[in-house]
Formats: structure tokens, C-alpha cells, sequence
């Protein structure tokens, strides 16, 4: 029988106390497509760094054709057995694409000195081999995302690997895109290429792959043909939640209240369709999808990052100047960015000066800012929010990363903003912050407001009594506290129904009070 083009076997490594593999394992075959899945934090990314060679794992084997990983840190033996070609582009915009095809290595297609006739010779014969239908002189800038990717396919080739790793390939492309992506996968497949395919998109595993493996918990699940695997089962195992009893969901501890934000027609191209988005007093509502599938991107229009195409919004029935933050600040709307370190927090500042950056205009007469009121402020939201810290000068670079997180929460709360959307709240917390995170979001609706958690992660979910699935841009689906994991994790992977056409409502979800509730209506 011929060699596996990959074999990895009780692959182990740690990051400190966090076991980010344990006894992990995959194999693939020349010619093969096989689907690597499960949800995030898996091991799936780390599991492809040791495949690539940018990561030594701490146990176990990596063999290619039967034979042993390149040494740590020969790049380019790794690079004559696998490559892999990322979500974003590894390409250099400004330089062409025979440029980046040989980037590097221009001596080998030109000789001494850079012959640049020669090298767009090469590039035309390299991508023509491999049926490449792209001008070895055009810059890569001018291309779409498609045409990119065809490029460092044909890239990895060149350098003779024959495992083609692809990292959610079609996040970026249309329909048309990825049928033309998925039909030269099919031709290098015929010329004995393989690839492992990773994707957050289950129906492109059952339209594109042989082979599944599932990883859960840093560990090997399953490992299967596609053809014959129900799509259930592929869910259950992704989530260790049988078809069976809902999980626990923290509901509203009242009846909810009247519309906090309304979002009617709000679209914006390339991200999401028009949708209609409704959130009430006393709840907490959940836009679930994964991290392309716009659901970030509805997040910010909400919070005025984004200006949409089309659309308006309103809270508490005045209407909001959409694409302006300080106008959502205004109007009532308080934000909590994926990315704290980025996007949340002022590193070289205090507890007190990042907790009140949206209230700078309370701390002082004719526009100044005192000092003893920012750290009365402070203490205020300190209190509230259990923040552990020495006190309001502490540095927040000194928090922990839960902490941390309740400063970038409690910036967003020191407005008394009428709606919370919060975009992964609990992105890189441990278990114990996550809970008191979500318990303060719970607080907020039970206060009278209103609460968006935009999230993939399950438990960030469990606090909401809606959820809202998001895919390619369109709400596919609506669920209440009867929810189970493995139905809203095939509605986030794609596996549900369409969405309603416009006009023609929503996908019902019961509410807390028992009712249907079409809140969220998917245009």
C-alpha cells in the first residue's frame, strides 16, 4: 500500500498548564481531501503548526511518505512536504506573481543575476502545469482573493510538497468562488495532491472531502469516511453532545420589557444581507456564527465601527447616526471589542483612566478631567464589577486577564448604556472569569437593559435567551432556552435551513414566555 503522504501520532504539547494537544493523531493519503474539524480550541491550528514544522511538539511522530520529520528549523525540507495556505493571504500585494511564486529563489528560475524575463517564464510554465489561469505579471494587489489562493497553491507546489494544507479557504470567496476553488482542488487531487481541509462550514466537508477527523479537547475523536457519516453524528462529535436533553440556559429572571435596539434592513456589503435584529428590555440575545460569517461585523455596525449600506437603527425608539461611535455612545449603546488588548485597553494607563474613557465628560467642569472624581468613579465600578486590582492607579497591564476584561466591561457600562453588545466576551479567560463575565452580561439585562452576545463559543451562548445563527452573512435560524448544542452548532457549521427570503419572515424561536417570537428576521 502506498505511504500516507502525512502519518502524526501521539502528538503532545503544552503552552505552561494549558494541554493544547494530548495524544492527538492523523493521517492522510496521497490524493486524498480530508477534513480536519471541530470546535475552537480544539487543537486544530496547533496540530497544523507541528504539521508545518513551525511548532516541536513536546511527544510523538510526524512522518511524510514513511519518513521522518525534517530536523527543527530546516525550513526548507519542511517546505518540500507540506504547505499551507491561510485565511489571509501570505502573498507580498505590491510584488507580481511570478515575484511571489519564486520570492526567495529568483536565482533558481533566472541564473546569477535576476533575469526577469526568465522568471515570468518559469512563473507562466509553473502555473499553466497546474492549470493556473493568472498573468505572471500582474501584481498580486489586482487580483481577488480566489485568484490569491491559486497562486500559493501553485507556490507550494513548486517546492515539490504534495499536502496542501488550506485554513478556512472559502471564508472570504462568493458561491461562484467556491465552486471554481473547489473544482481545481478536484483537478490536483487527480495529479495525486492532497489536502487537509479546515473549515468551519460542514456542508463544504460532505461536498468536497473523503475522509473526516474530529478533534475535541485538544484530543482525537473520530476519524471517518464522509460518505455514510450522518451529519448528526459529524455534530455530536464536534460537540460531545449527543441528540438527546437541551442544555442549562440562564433565561431572564422577569419578563422582558419593550425594544431597547431596533436594527431594521441594516446590510453592508460583503459582510452581511439585509436583516432585521430586535433586543428587549431584560434580555440577553446571542448572534452565533463563526468568525467569517459576519456576525463580528453586525456587531460593530451596531456599535457605530461600521457604517452599513443600507438600514437604520434606533434604541429606545430615537433613532441612531449609523457609522459614528460616538453617536452609538450617545444614543445608548455599550461595547465590548473581540480583542481587549487591541481594541479594549489603554496598556499604559490605570484601572481608573481606562474604566471611564467614555465618561470623561462627567469627571470635571468645562471639560476637565479631576483626578479625584476618575478615582471615585473607579471605585464605583470596581465595586460592582468584583475587578481584583490593588486600586484605581494600578496599571491595568497588571491585571489579570479576567480582570482585565471586567475594565474593558466596565468602560462600556459607566454610560448606563441602554443595550450591551459584546462581541467574545470571554476570549481568552480562564473558566472561573468566564463564569463571572457572563454573570455581569446577565445582571446588565436583569437591570432593565438590553444584551448582544456575538460569539461562537457555546457557553458564552448558555447566558442568552435567544440565539440567533449566523452563516454567509444571513440569520439561517432562531432558537430559545430549549436550544440544544448540536442543533445550533449545525445551524453556526451551515448544515440548517436557509434563512426566509425577504418578505417572508423569520425562523421562529420560542421566547422565554413561551410564544413565538420572529425577533431577528433574516431579510
Amino acid at each position: 500500500m502506498e505511504q500516507p503522504v502525512v502519518h502524526a501520532e501521539g502528538i503532545v504539547k503544552r503552552y505552561g498548564p494549558t494541554v493544547a494537544l494530548d495524544g492527538a493523531r492523523l493521517t492522510v493519503r496521497p490524493g486524498e481531501a480530508h477534513a480536519l474539524v471541530g470546535r475552537n480550541g480544539a487543537g486544530k491550528s496547533t496540530l497544523v503548526s507541528v504539521l508545518t514544522g513551525m511548532e516541536r511538539p513536546d511527544a510523538g511522530r510526524v512522518a511524510f511518505g514513511g519518513e521522518p520529520a525534517p530536523g527543527w528549523g530546516d525550513t526548507a525540507a519542511w517546505q518540500r512536504r507540506v504547505a499551507c495556505v491561510y485565511q489571509k493571504s501570505m502573498t507580498v500585494p505590491e510584488l507580481t506573481v511570478a515575484e511571489n511564486l519564486y520570492l526567495n529563489r529568483f536565482q533558481e528560475a533566472g541564473g546569477r543575476a535576476i533575469r526577469w524575463r526568465a522568471l515570468r517564464e518559469r512563473a507562466r510554465r509553473l502555473l499553466a502545469e497546474y492549470g493556473v489561469d493568472v498573468d505572471p505579471g500582474a501584481r498580486i494587489r489586482e487580483l481577488g482573493v480566489e485568484q490569491r489562493q491559486f497562486v500559493e497553491i501553485a507556490r507550494a507546489l513548486s517546492f515539490g510538497a504534495r499536502l496542501i494544507v488550506l485554513d478556512e479557504p472559502t471564508a472570504r470567496l462568493d458561491a461562484a468562488g467556491i465552486a471554481r476553488l473547489f473544482g481545481k482542488l478536484r483537478e490536483l487531487r487527480a495529479q495525486g495532491v492532497a489536502f487537509l481541509f479546515i473549515s468551519h462550514h460542514l456542508q463544504e466537508v460532505y461536498e468536497l472531502c473523503d475522509t473526516v477527523t474530529v478533534f475535541r479537547d485538544a484530543r482525537h475523536v473520530l476519524t471517518a469516511p464522509v460518505a455514510g457519516l450522518a451529519e448528526d453524528a459529524l455534530v455530536a462529535a464536534m460537540t460531545g453532545e449527543a441528540a438527546g436533553a437541551p442544555r442549562t440556559v440562564r433565561t431572564a429572571a422577569g419578563p422582558v420589557g419593550e425594544p431597547v435596539l431596533r436594527a431594521e434592513g441594516l446590510a453592508l456589503a460583503g459582510q452581511f444581507a439585509p436583516l432585521d435584529l430586535t433586543i428587549r428590555a431584560g434580555e440577553v440575545v446571542g448572534l452565533a456564527g463563526a468568525t467569517a460569517s459576519g456576525n463580528t461585523a453586525i456587531g460593530e455596525t451596531l456599535a457605530g465601527l461600521r457604517a452599513p449600506d443600507a438600514g437604520r437603527i434606533a434604541v429606545r425608539g430615537r433613532p441612531v447616526r449609523t457609522g459614528s461611535v460616538p453617536h452609538a455612545l450617545a444614543a445608548g449603546i455599550g461595547y465590548v471589542p473581540e480583542d481587549r488588548h487591541r481594541e479594549g485597553l489603554v496598556p499604559g494607563r490605570s484601572v481608573a483612566e481606562n474604566a471611564t474613557l467614555t465618561v470623561t465628560d462627567q469627571l470635571g467642569p468645562l471639560g476637565t478631567v479631576l483626578p479625584s472624581r476618575t478615582r471615585e468613579f473607579a471605585r464605583r465600578m470596581i465595586a460592582s464589577l468584583d475587578i481584583r486590582t490593588t486600586g484605581p492607579g494600578q496599571p491595568v497591564s497588571g491585571l489579570s486577564g479576567g480582570n482585565q476584561q471586567k475594565v474593558v466591561i466596565a468602560r462600556a457600562l459607566a454610560r448606563e448604556p441602554a443595550v450591551l453588545v459584546a462581541v467574545r466576551p470571554t476570549n481568552g479567560v480562564d473558566v472561573k472569569s468566564k463564569e463571572a463575565l457572563l454573570g455581569v452580561v446577565r445582571q446588565v439585562a436583569d437591570g432593565g437593559s438590553g444584551a448582544l452576545i456575538v460569539s461562537d463559543e457555546l457557553d458564552d451562548l448558555r447566558v442568552c435567551d435567544r440565539v440567533l445563527a449566523v452563516f454567509h452573512g444571513r440569520i439561517t435560524a432562531a432558537f430559545g432556552p430549549g436550544r440544544r448544542d448540536h442543533e445550533l452548532v449545525a445551524a453556526m457549521e451551515g448544515m440548517a435551513a436557509d434563512g426566509p427570503p425577504a418578505g417572508e419572515g423569520t425562523a421562529a424561536a420560542h421566547g422565554t414566555d413561551g410564544t413565538d417570537s420572529t425577533e431577528g428576521t433574516a431579510s
